[in-house]
């Protein structure tokens, strides 16, 4: 397993809102215990919404919204995407406004999320080719709206699958999409990011026991009892 994949493992894991001891979690991926506090590092400093420390286990915190603007998804995701793009490219000027814009939000955050590990910031390595992915997201928010299913292809896996999408979840720069996976006839979940290609297929699907989002949920609580 790859850093990145290792990374969103971790992410599905501390998702269910449970403290997981490190310990715990370096014997479910099969790596040192100081890897998994590499990761937490990266995690935290990549805007995944971390609480805990080492000895103590960690857990996801529900993201925190910008005091006094309530912001939607696609304002955050109009943010995020903005001040990576700007702030990568050498455009001098537009860049080192970025970094300062990004600094003005850093300090508009609630003073208990303000230190370096929880920056709005810049996205971290391995997230940083992140933006990438929002280039699908309109296309997936849409057949998420309107129940269109989607021929998909992943980075890293060579088969085209057609999947219904149900659900996109935001994770601190990371976006992720629950599928029921129709080529496979199982649930599935992958990073937005990792899509290289998509394409709408026609006609609409309803909602089939054992294919909707409660039942992925269902399925969920079940393996976290």
């Amino acid at each position: 397993m790859n850093r990145a994949d290792r990374l969103y493992e971790l992410m599905l894991r501390l998702k269910d809102g449970r403290v997981h001891r490190a310990e715990d979690m370096a014997r479910a991926l099969g790596v040192s215990l100081r890897t998994i506090y590499r990761d937490m590092d990266t995690l935290s400093a990549s805007g995944v919404p971390i609480e805990g420390a080492r000895g103590r286990g960690y857990a996801a915190r529900p993201m925190t919204t910008l005091p006094p603007l309530n912001l939607s998804d696609e304002e955050m995701e109009a943010l995020h995407l903005g001040l990576a793009t700007v702030g990568a490219a050498e455009l001098d000027s537009l860049s080192e406004a970025a970094l300062t814009l990004s600094q003005k939000l850093d300090a508009a955050l609630p003073e208990d999320t303000s230190d370096a590990a929880k920056r709005f910031g810049f996205a971290t390595y391995p997230f940083a080719e992140a933006a990438a992915g929002f280039r699908h997201m309109p296309a997936f928010r849409k057949a998420v709206r309107a129940r269109q299913k989607l021929r998909v292809t992943l980075r890293g896996d060579p088969k085209t699958r057609d999947v219904r999408p149900l659900q996109l979840d935001y994770w601190g720069r990371i976006w992720t999409a629950i599928v029921w996976d129709e080529t496979s006839n199982a649930f599935d979940t992958f990073r937005i990011d990792r899509v290289l290609s998509l394409q709408p297929l026609p006609g609409l699907f309803v909602d089939e026991p054992g294919k909707r989002l409660s039942d992925y949920r269902d399925t969920s609580s079940e393996h976290r009892s």
